[in-house]
């Protein structure tokens, strides 16, 4: 068996070729799915061997499987990682790689901008194992991530493109913040994907994904990775001890077992024992999702930017968050790190606040109406009555979650016909709302489609 040879492969090679490997005897072209709990072992000694370490391969699907490891290849490959971990989810994903972080005590520094389900993970979640939780309120800022450093911090966690407000991170400046304090950042970077950003390459140490977003792209399975870099020195001091000096029953540590995947060997043990496991099916679909993702995403950022410039222009929208307009106070940011696009996931404000947004929302013909992201069909939300339902109105007001804030995920249908959708939908807005800085004279959907010509849809 052999695995085939990447280097200086680009991206969209890799996407399909990363991974794969050839057995002597049969040859699928196509990753199998090895659907089974467990794995035959030839006899005693190899068995032993499976677990202690000392030998490579397979023995439990809840701890590896050969189509998790053919996945696990090729997303390290994309990232630029030294290996990779899949697990069931992408909330598995970022609390498996905290939890092999940080412990009773300790410390994390996050940032105040993130999806709601990491957000309450954090704050209420790690509160419960004894580990407290700064939040910075703003990303780019190195020096709040600074000062939020203390003695106990043992990470530092944001997420590259933040969900909805796309305030992004400066994610050199604050790895290097990160770094000074010998402390590791992971970065959650399932808004970019690793077409449009690889945090490894700016500093980051870990990074997550939830591969049932971009990665997949069809919104038909769950599941999550953690990347590892392979680069953090976990014995510079005894901030890891989990690392650098508890012995295993074998007398060795993480370090000596494992080098350079330390980290990754520790995060798979602790993901074995919570038991966050994905079906290899689920490994497999991702597989197939991440063959077209370049082709999906930059078709999605490039429709994402003329949806987000034509929605700006319109009378009933009082702000659009899209760091590819040049209103944006991330658009400097998004030079920078996004040079290929800026991502397909974005806020609206509509100037009727929450009745606009309901009629709005009900409104729309191609839009779906759904909890996800990264589809090839474009969803719209209404974030707060959903997803940050759980949010006083102070703390949503705090982090930008207007009541006329709906989140849009624009997928792979022809902009144009996104925009005819969104110009009637705005219509209903209207018609919901008495505000004064909307035009007063009614406008019908044929009017309102018109905008479409009048704006250029590309």
């Amino acid at each position: 068996m052999s695995t085939v040879d990447i280097e200086g492969w680009n991206f969209a090679t890799r996407q399909v070729h990363a991974g794969t490997e050839h057995h002597a005897g049969h040859r699928p072209r196509a990753t199998p799915i090895y659907l089974s709990a467990g794995f035959v072992f030839d006899d005693f000694a190899q068995a032993s061997g499976r677990f202690d370490g000392s030998e490579d391969g397979h023995a439990y699907t809840r701890v590896s499987n050969p189509t998790h490891a053919a996945l696990e290849r090729r997303i390290a490959a994309l990232e630029g990682g030294a290996g990779a971990l899949f697990v069931g989810s992408g909330q598995a994903a970022t609390s498996t790689a905290l939890l092999a972080l940080a412990a009773s005590g300790d410390h994390i520094v996050a940032s105040s901008s993130l999806y709601e389900g990491s957000r309450e993970f954090l704050r209420e979640t790690l509160a419960r194992f004894g580990i407290a939780v700064t939040f910075v309120a703003d990303n780019a800022d190195a020096a709040q991530w600074r000062r939020a450093i203390t003695p106990r911090t043992r990470a530092l966690f944001a997420e590259s493109i933040p969900n909805p407000k796309n305030d992004l991170l400066d994610i050199a400046a604050v790895a290097q913040v990160a770094h000074d304090a010998h402390i590791p950042l992971v970065v959650d970077n399932t808004l970019a994907s690793p077409y449009l950003l690889r945090p490894i390459e700016h500093g980051a140490d870990i990074v997550v994904h939830s591969a049932s977003k971009f990665l997949s792209g069809h919104g038909t399975v769950l599941g999550g990775v953690v990347v590892d870099a392979g680069r953090f020195d976990w014995a510079a001091d005894d901030r890891f001890p989990q690392f650098s000096l508890e012995r295993g029953p074998d007398g060795r540590t993480r370090i000596e077992r494992a080098g350079e995947l330390a980290y990754l060997d520790f995060a798979r043990t602790l993901a074995m024992r919570f038991g966050p496991a994905a079906s290899p099916l689920n490994s497999f679909l991702v597989l197939q999702g991440i063959e077209t993702l370049s082709l999906r995403v930059q078709r999605q950022s490039d429709s994402a930017l003329a949806v987000a410039r034509w929605l700006e222009r319109q009378p009933e929208v009082a702000a659009v968050d899209y760091s590819g307009l040049d209103s944006s106070p991330s658009r400097d940011l998004a030079r920078t790190y996004l040079p290929r696009g800026q991502g397909s996931v974005f806020g609206v404000t509509l100037r009727g606040g929450l009745a606009a947004a309901r009629a709005f929302i009900d409104a729309v013909t191609l839009f779906t109406r759904m909890s996800h992201l990264g589809d090839v069909r474009s969803l719209v939300l209404h974030p707060g009555s959903t997803t940050h339902v759980g949010r006083t109105e102070e703390e949503r007001v705090a982090s930008g979650i207007d009541p006329g804030l709906v989140r849009l995920s624009i997928g792979v249908e022809d902009p144009d016909d996104l925009i005819r959708d969104l110009a009637q939908a705005l219509v209903a807005a209207r018609a919901a709302t008495s505000d004064a800085a909307t035009p007063a004279a009614p406008e019908t959907a044929a009017a309102a489609s018109a905008r479409v010509v009048e704006a250029g849809a590309r």
